[in-house]
């Protein structure tokens, strides 16, 4: 195949093992707090002290600095993403609806930065084996202006079901795009062997959600997915190193500059419409939110904010009050 050497009957059927696996876990701890508590609390505590140290350890293909900083990053995000969930005054502390698009923008910071590390890299580092080239600062390119072009987080709330998710209607589904085949392709480039689970898998199990199951949580979902995946893989590497089910890249220099060449194609396309709504409607992108006339937004918005507020008014806070035009 273009992107990966063959691909057996056994690895399709595992392939829709982790993604259902992640879905269903997901969909567990976003709908009990006793659940989210045990899996991004308890749960990394025992593995952090017993397991990792002796799994992905030095020489491991989760051995890097990049895998611990981002499982801890992922699981930083599903503990103050319950913050906001579970405490309603922190919902409405305009400084705490900051911590979403912090902690979204340092995840695809460190990417970033791993991308131009392993643009000079060949052969086997760290257990996995790397084919640097300019593909590496081409999606590195892309990861920046998808940084950039994160936006609206002032007008995150908290749905009003059981679950309480947070919900950030300003997340379109374009970005949830250009963020998915940016985030693939720096799995691609940097971990290629891993790119059949950690890059389609685990980005389908988010995206499915979003789409489907609760829109307008992709971030939630995100973290928790990523979360989960990074304790599996850390605990078990040679899953998707060694083990029967385990996919290797083609390592293909083609299928690596297509990848990177789609991926930075459709963040300088949603950057540059952001541009253009930013300017033809006079947002600030630092204080409002930006997509307010398109129907997407309208439903979510809709959809999520308490029964007593005036639904479907774009730009209305849980308070009563106009957002910032």
């Amino acid at each position: 195949m273009f992107l990966f050497e063959s691909i057996p009957w056994y690895s399709w059927a595992m392939f829709f093992v982790v993604l259902g696996g992640l879905i269903a876990l997901n969909e567990v701890t976003r709908r009990w707090k006793w659940a989210g508590l045990g899996f991004f609390v308890a749960l990394p505590i025992f593995l952090t002290l017993f397991v990792w140290p002796n799994t992905a350890g030095e020489g491991s293909s989760t051995g890097t600095w990049f895998h611990w900083v981002k499982v801890y990053s992922a699981l930083a995000g599903c503990l103050g993403f319950m913050l906001i969930r579970y405490v309603p005054r922190l919902a409405k502390n305009r400084w705490m609806l900051m911590f979403p698009a912090a902690i979204l923008a340092i995840n695809i910071a460190e990417a970033v930065i791993r991308d131009f590390q392993v643009a000079g890299l060949q052969g086997m580092h760290d257990g996995v084996f790397m084919v640097g080239g300019s593909w590496n600062y081409m999606n590195g390119i892309a990861g920046i202006l998808n940084l950039l072009t994160i936006c609206g987080w002032a007008g995150i709330i908290v749905s009003r079901d059981r679950s309480k998710d947070m919900i950030w209607p300003d997340m379109m589904w374009f970005w949830i795009i250009a963020y998915d085949l940016w985030n693939f392709a720096y799995v691609y480039n940097c971990v290629g062997d891993h790119a059949f689970y950690a890059g389609a898998a685990l980005l389908i199990s988010c995206t499915i959600p979003a789409f489907f199951i609760k829109k307008g949580a992709w971030l939630q979902h995100r973290a928790h997915t990523l979360a989960l995946w990074m304790m599996f893989t850390m605990a078990f590497p040679t899953f998707v190193t060694s083990s029967q089910f385990a996919v290797e890249s083609s390592h293909n220099p083609t299928a690596l500059f297509v990848v990177s060449a789609l991926s930075l194609a459709a963040n300088v396309a949603v950057a540059a419409y952001q541009v253009f709504v930013i300017v033809t409607r006079h947002r600030n992108p630092l204080r409002d939110e930006l997509y307010t006339e398109l129907r997407p937004y309208r439903e979510v918005r809709a959809e999520n904010l308490p029964e007593e507020s005036p639904l479907g008014q774009p730009g209305v806070r849980e308070t009563g009050q106009a957002l910032p035009a």
